[in-house]
């Protein structure tokens, strides 16, 4: 297959920001070419993405759920139809522990040990089985039987769990491998983090206080051209959806939608960071990926004011990359397309169609 991979290289500019917050409730950095820059953690960004209004339009009815709740759900459905409570819990655990170990009874926390002790992922089809056998339990008043348990799949129906992954520490066997790798988003210059010192005022003091303030805090920002990468291989998303090619080809646009357009929400109401990205460049092949951030292991520094387009150098240092790889390496692409807004090259809706006609 031509486009077994699609490669996604993109330079979105963010305002002043906290788009990825610390422990300290400062912005995620990292260093890179021994030099500080501002970060956006991959977990960060594939939440963002995958939760997102756009992608869950997109593709309702193939997403899956992340929960520790599964037990604690089948127990509630089981009291509302009438099973006695003991056995409402031994079932709900039965249940619940297919998909992992569960936490331990604490008479503190009364059935604590419904949940799961790690988030699941787990698909529609999965709990389509899981709501089907609870039915049959009320129904016939019974236990559930070890055959009927069998409620994991190797393959799914669902976009998120086929594109990011599974992992099932108690069944190995029912992991599924990702198909899409997303890399930190990075910013392609140094940063210095500053602080925002802010008051709120109480509306109805009417100077019954001294203070001209009711709160005073401070939070870190700060802005960045970042640069982000993402990896898709296609046969394998396809392959996790049980071989349907129409459901992967449609998963991959509204990933790479979801990545243009949809902005990290850290702090958004304070900063309103909404930004898409001003330069995309999309390569499909069957050749071995590679990510171009070796294009700013320097970073980019302009010194003076008049000249500092930091998208125009950094777009143009990401094309002299991959102009480089292929000097030394041969073609890495079959093919490619860019879209360059600031330079009224290429459209969003020919990108797209250029991902999708990759085999034709």
């Amino acid at each position: 297959m031509m486009s077994r991979f699609i490669q996604v290289h993109m330079l979105t500019s963010y305002p002043p920001a906290n788009l990825n917050r610390d422990d300290q409730g400062r912005p995620k950095t990292a260093k890179m070419g021994g030099i500080e820059r501002l970060r956006v953690s991959s977990q960060s960004l594939k939440r963002h993405w995958r939760t997102s209004e756009l992608f869950q339009s997109a593709l309702a009815g193939h997403l899956g759920v992340r929960t520790k709740m599964l037990g604690a759900k089948v127990f509630d459905k089981l009291m509302a139809a009438g099973v006695k409570e003991k056995s409402a819990i031994e079932w709900s655990c039965a249940i619940a522990e297919v998909f992992g170990k569960l936490k331990k009874a604490n008479k503190d926390k009364p059935l604590i040990e419904l949940e799961i002790e790690q988030l699941v992922h787990v698909s529609g089809d999965e709990l389509a089985a899981i709501d089907a056998l609870v039915e049959t339990l009320i129904a016939e008043q019974r236990a559930p039987l070890k055959e009927e348990l069998a409620l994991l799949r190797h393959n799914t129906s669902a976009v998120d769990i086929a594109m990011f992954g599974r992992m099932l520490a108690s069944k190995p066997e029912f992991n599924i491998e990702a198909a899409c790798q997303v890399a930190h988003a990075l910013s392609v210059h140094p940063v210095v983090i500053e602080d925002d010192y802010f008051t709120a005022v109480d509306d109805l003091n009417d100077g019954r206080e001294d203070s001209g303030s009711s709160h005073i805090g401070e939070t870190g920002f700060a802005a960045g051209l970042f640069y982000s990468y993402i990896c898709i291989n296609r046969e394998q998303l396809a392959d996790n959806l049980g071989g349907d090619a129409a459901l992967a080809d449609k998963a991959v646009a509204a990933l790479i939608e979801a990545a243009v357009k949809v902005a990290p929400s850290g702090k958004q109401n304070s900063f309103a960071q909404q930004s898409y990205a001003s330069y995309v460049l999309t390569e499909i092949g069957k050749q071995q990926p590679r990510s171009l951030a070796s294009a700013f292991l320097k970073p980019i520094e302009i010194r003076g004011w008049k000249d500092a387009d930091y998208l125009e150098e950094a777009t143009s240092r990401i094309q002299t990359q991959y102009q480089l790889f292929d000097k030394a390496y041969g073609a890495c692409a079959a093919k490619r397309y860019e879209l360059n807004v600031n330079d009224e090259q290429g459209t969003f809706a020919e990108l797209l169609a250029f991902v999708a006609g990759a085999d034709k």
